[in-house]
């Protein structure tokens, strides 16, 4: 019985992912405690218990019913996406949440869950190639209907994550690495333009290098390195088009003390609460930072600084191992399953976990621009922690059925 359970549940994944969720349920409580905000802990308790029963639920459901409800999913959540456009509840300047009295729903974050099984369902099929131009872009177009409509809220940390999954998901179904580096080159040259002359040119040579050596003809070469010149060069009028608050955020992000009791304030506090931790921090509930609301709503994009005030850096380590555990393991559960779909499923999960995991914990350390990408399990917020739980549910089902083709 024993070995039975051992081979069907995939347990360090299950364990972390519990773990985590008890380090976000603890985090919550400590930001909210002085903040008279109780019922948002609540809240999350609740959505903490209907994740573990939608975990079972993924966990259990039939991988073919899996594959055939993939499609109709994806456009069900396109549909949710364009009706909460019309009509949902704006919050902080985007329209992303259904506000259903006492509860709000954000479908962007199930849409994500939808678009990877779609994806994984036309990758899958034998007759399809991502070294075929047509096919890549089908790929293209499954990722980029919700993506356009996430940016529509607008919600640009949304709109990365579904990028940030389907990056992975390109390199695992075998796309030219010309096709990747083509794909990530304006993102990259863009954020040098912001950065300086020098920053630029050398940006400009290095990824101008990398196109040239994995280029297959000369004259896709010429045009996708004359598409990223124009790219940076055209940065600086787009940034004057920005919304102010977005112009605060990059400002912030390339320097968070030109500002700091502004776009800056939240990031140098972040950086505070952090390195004030120590080793073993302060204590639970002893967290200066944290009880004096030096953060404005902690709960959210800074929970980090949570841990990391009040159990130092042996608690944002724990935390990081936790992480880790979930990225690599969910990479070998792609490795080992037997079936392509379930492959490409896992992939694109690791790398929603992954993009999630990097950005938030960057903009807890300055690292990274203040785009509202929550840290997965410990973050406030029921829709992203309902869909957190679905897609270990979907892991551990992989994990399970590993040996099915």
């Amino acid at each position: 019985m024993a070995n039975y359970f051992r081979d069907r549940i995939e347990f360090p994944i299950l364990l972390a992912s519990l773990a985590l969720v008890a380090a976000g349920l603890v985090s919550v409580y400590s930001a909210t405690f002085d903040a008279r905000m109780a019922e948002l802990f609540a809240k999350q308790v609740v959505a903490a218990g209907v994740g573990v029963f939608l975990l079972i639920v993924a966990s259990l459901l039939p991988l073919r019913t899996l594959q055939l409800i993939s499609i109709p999913a994806y456009f069900l959540s396109l549909l949710s996406l364009v009706t909460v456009l019309l009509i949902g509840k704006q919050v902080s300047g985007s329209t992303s949440w259904f506000n259903l009295g006492p509860m709000s729903v954000q479908p962007s974050e199930f849409a994500k869950i939808a678009t990877i099984l779609a994806l994984a369902s036309y990758l899958q099929q034998s007759d399809v190639s991502l070294q075929k131009t047509k096919d890549l872009l089908i790929a293209g177009a499954i990722i980029g209907a919700p993506v356009l409509l996430v940016l529509k809220q607008p919600d640009t940390g949304t709109a990365l994550t579904f990028v940030g999954m389907f990056i992975p998901v390109l390199y695992w179904g075998g796309a030219k690495p010309f096709t990747l580096v083509a794909l990530i080159a304006p993102g990259v040259v863009a954020v040098t333009a912001l950065l300086g002359p020098t920053p630029f040119l050398i940006g400009i040579i290095a990824l101008g290098i990398l196109i040239f050596i994995t280029k297959q003809n000369w004259i896709t070469a010429a045009v996708v390195f004359s598409i990223v010149v124009f790219v940076g060069i055209s940065v600086q009028s787009i940034h004057d088009n920005l919304r102010p608050y977005q112009q605060k955020r990059i400002a912030t992000f390339l320097d968070p003390s030109a500002d700091p009791l502004g776009a800056g304030y939240n990031v140098l506090q972040s950086k505070v609460a952090i390195g004030s931790g120590g080793l073993l921090g302060k204590g639970f509930l002893k967290g200066t930072q944290t009880r004096l609301n030096f953060i404005p709503a902690q709960w959210t994009d800074f929970i980090f600084t949570v841990p990391g005030e009040e159990f130092g850096m042996l608690g944002a380590t724990i935390v990081l191992i936790l992480f880790m555990v979930l990225l690599f393991r969910g990479i070998r559960i792609a490795t080992t399953v037997k079936n392509s779909y379930g492959s490409f499923v896992a992939v694109g999960i690791v790398g929603i976990f992954a993009t999630h995991i990097f950005v938030n914990i960057g903009m807890a350390l300055g690292l990274v621009p203040v785009i509202g990408v929550p840290l997965p399990f410990l973050s406030y917020g029921g829709s992203a922690l309902l869909a957190n739980m679905i897609m270990i549910g979907l892991l551990l089902n992989l994990y399970a059925n590993r040996k099915e083709y």
